[in-house]
Parts: structure tokens; sequence; C-alpha cells
């Protein structure tokens, strides 16, 4: 039987960006940096980012390269007890519920993308666009029927294979990504008071961190990088040995730092140039965004290319989601990967229709987090996600034995890098299992 493997470096980097660069990046990392002080919180988050992200990063691409297995059983494999087949389970369930929500907001893009198209032509013009928005989410129709085009978008992707589906789909749509963000940055940049947004986003305003603005960004830093969903340990089993694990986890977070920031630099010197309120969520991508191209020249066309890019860094995430249920499903068999691409992609169909109608006809169904879609939402975000991380943590610093992670990162004793590979295991061990468990409590306080 003959293992999936990447077809080239570039590739599986690229994927792996892709499934890292998502909603985090394009909407949250923005409205966070902007409200709690701007190029200080920046620098916070770039701090921790290198301390925090990339060490787990690195973590869960060794658990998958010396695995060489789907999650599941790697964990079993490299554990030696069958037990720890749960820690795969674990991601396994995280995704199929995280992938039942985030589908629905790659629904909504699709939806978008639509009447953005239908309003450049001029078939229907559109004045009122926060109205449009809750006609939109609260259509049972129309969510469902983005949400399911959507999936089926990832699936058909997820089902031609690694190097034709996963590769050659995150080669396209990763440096389009790259070009459609700085074609939009470039027209933000030239319109009237645009540097105004730019100090907005950038400048240090150390007045404004607190406590809490820490903690988002040691939060931001840990989801932006796709840890904790085994996302990670499933691409980085289909990697030869001569890989170099640790320069593709520092260009993963490279990319994954720069699009975020170029995020930032493209929505807010257009927010600043018409001095409109800065909201964050679907507020500034699905309301003030467009309102704002609206009165920009061909600003609607941008505003067209703004969601593609959108579109592109949210089907690269949903992919990586999608093909860890089939490498646990198929165990390296490829006969069976369609399939099980497709079954998978019902099953997240199915449990994502709650939450693709809790804008709506379940509306009044509340509880906890709020909406149907904000506790599935709080669920995988603020639980399971941190809970896999600190597994992840422990399992290569106390029981993944130190040989094998000296192997799989390149690292010699008596090398040159041995103490930075000392203090990478020191930091799993002693560091990062406390940081986690506070986010995680601090999650828990917040909520309640």
């Amino acid at each position: 039987m003959e293992k999936s493997q990447w077809g080239s470096k570039i590739g599986f980097i690229l994927a792996a960006a892709g499934s890292a660069i998502g909603l985090g990046a394009l909407w949250r990392f923005p409205y966070m940096t902007a409200e709690h002080g701007g190029g200080a919180f920046l620098l916070i988050f770039l701090l921790f980012t290198l301390v925090v992200g990339l060490p787990l990063l690195l973590s869960e691409f060794v658990i998958g390269r010396a695995g060489g297995r789907n999650p599941i059983d790697s964990f079993e494999y490299l554990g030696g007890k069958k037990w720890f087949r749960l820690f795969g389970w674990s991601g396994n369930i995280a995704v199929i519920l995280l992938l039942s929500f985030y589908s629905v907001i790659g629904g909504w893009i699709l939806l978008y993308l639509f009447v953005a198209f239908i309003n450049t032509v001029g078939i229907l013009p559109i004045s009122d666009y926060e109205g449009m928005f809750g006609q939109i989410v609260t259509n049972p129709l129309y969510v469902i029927l983005g949400q399911g085009v959507f999936l089926l978008l990832t699936v058909f992707i997820v089902a031609q294979g690694v190097q034709k589906g996963l590769e050659r789909a995150s080669k396209i749509m990763m440096p389009l990504l790259f070009i459609l963000f700085l074609i939009i940055i470039i027209r933000s940049l030239t319109l009237p008071n645009a540097m105004e947004g730019v100090e907005f986003f950038l400048t240090p305003s150390f007045e404004n961190i607190n406590a809490e603005a820490v903690l988002y960004a040691l939060g931001q830093s840990f989801f932006a990088l796709s840890i904790g969903a085994t996302t990670m340990i499933t691409y980085a089993s289909y990697l030869d040995n001569t890989h170099n694990l640790t320069k593709s986890a520092l260009y993963i977070v490279l990319m994954n730092v720069t699009i975020s920031i170029m995020a930032g630099l493209a929505i807010f010197p257009a927010i600043a140039s018409f001095e409109m309120e800065n909201v964050f969520g679907p507020g500034l991508i699905f309301i003030v965004l467009p309102q704002v191209f609206s009165e920009i020249a061909l600003g609607n066309v941008f505003y067209i290319l703004f969601l593609i890019a959108f579109l592109f860094a949210t089907l690269t995430s949903a992919i990586s989601m999608i093909e860890i249920n089939v490498a646990n499903a198929i165990k390296g068999n490829e006969n069976k990967r369609k399939i099980m691409a497709y079954v998978f992609g019902l099953i997240v169909f199915i449990v994502g229709m709650p939450s693709a109608l809790s804008e709506g006809v379940l509306n009044n169904v509340q509880f906890f987090a709020g909406t149907i879609f904000d506790n599935v939402d709080f669920l995988v975000s603020n639980m399971i996600l941190p809970l896999n991380a600190l597994i992840s943590s422990i399992f290569v610093g106390y029981i993944l034995e130190h040989s094998v992670i000296r192997n799989q990162v390149g690292v010699r004793e008596n090398s040159a890098m041995y103490p930075l590979f000392k203090a990478w295991i020191f930091l799993l061990k002693f560091i990062l299992p406390i940081i986690i468990v506070l986010v995680f409590i601090m999650n828990i306080v917040n909520f309640f």
C-alpha cells in the first residue's frame, strides 16, 4: 500500500500555512490589534507567536512525521499504549465541530460573492448592507445552500488526494491570496486619510495594554497556527525524512503573521478614510467593508477580490479539517479516499445545520454562550483546542523519547543547536502547559 506524500516541500508549507491562515487572521486579528494598543498588541502577539505558537507547532510536526500515520494511530504507535488513541480522537471530534460552524461562514462568503457580483453588474443595486446581511443569515434556504456548496468545494479538493488535491489547491490559492491582498492594500493606501488607519493599526499605544489584552494576544498566537486540531499532525505525517521541520515551522509562522498584518493594512486604511465605526466579526466583513468599498471607484470589484481572498483562506483551512477525518478513516488506503471524503462532508453538513440556522429559525434557542453557533464556537475554540494543545506539549515533552525527537528535528547531542533543543523541551515540559492551562482557565472565567 503506497503511502501518501507531499510532492514538494513548498507544497507542504503552503498547505500547512493555508490550514493556519483563516478567519482568525482575516477579521479577529485586525480588530484585536486596534482595540488593544495597536502596535503594542502586535509586538506582544509576535512575541507569543515565537515563544508559544512556534514550539507547539513544531511539537505537532514531530508527532506527525515520527508517527507516519493518522493522528489516532500515531499517538498509539509513539506512546506505546492503546488508550493514547483517545488523543487522536479528540482532534477528530474537534475538527468536525469546528468545521460545522466554519462551513457556515464559508457559505456566507459564497452568498456574498454572488450578491456582490449581481450588485456590481447592476442587476440588484444594494444600499442597505446591514439589512442585506440580516436577510441572508436568517434565511434557512440561503444559509443551508451556502454551507452545502462550500462543503462540496472542500470535499471535492480533498477527494483528489494529497498531491492532486490538497497540494495543487494550496499552490494555486495561497499565492493568489497574497496577490489579492497586495492589490487591495495598494488601493486602500491610496485613499484620502489612509495613513490614519495605518497609524491606528500599527502605532504602539501601551496605555491600552492590560491583562485582558495580553490574554487576547496569547490566545491569538495560540489559535493562529491551527494548533490543537491535529491538522498539523496529519499534514506532517505525509512528509519524508529529508524535510526540515524547524524551517517549515518558521516559514509557516512568518506567512501567518504576514497575512494577518496584510489583512489589517487592507481593512483599516479604507475604514479610516470613510470614518466608519470599527467593528469586528461578521459586521466588519459583511456590513462595514461592502459599505466602505461602495464609496470607492471600482470599489465593488475590490470587494469581490477581497471576498475571493477570504474564500481561499477559509477553504484552505476547511480542507485540512476534512483531511484529518479522511486520513483517520482510510489508514493509508487511498482507494477509500473519495467515498470517505464525501461521507465526512455529509457528516459535517448535518452537524452544522443547527449552527447555520442559529441566526434564523433557531435564534430563540439560547443557552450558555448564546446561540447554537456561539456555543459550538466556544466549546471548540476555548476548551477542546487548548486541551489538545496541552496534550501535544506534554506528549512530546514527557512521553516521546528524546532520541526520536532529536532525529525528527535534526539535532545531535553536543551540537551547536543542542542548547536550543533543550530550551524547546523545557518550554514544552514546564512553561507551555502552565500557559495553556492559564488560557483555559481564563476562558472559563470570562465565560461565567
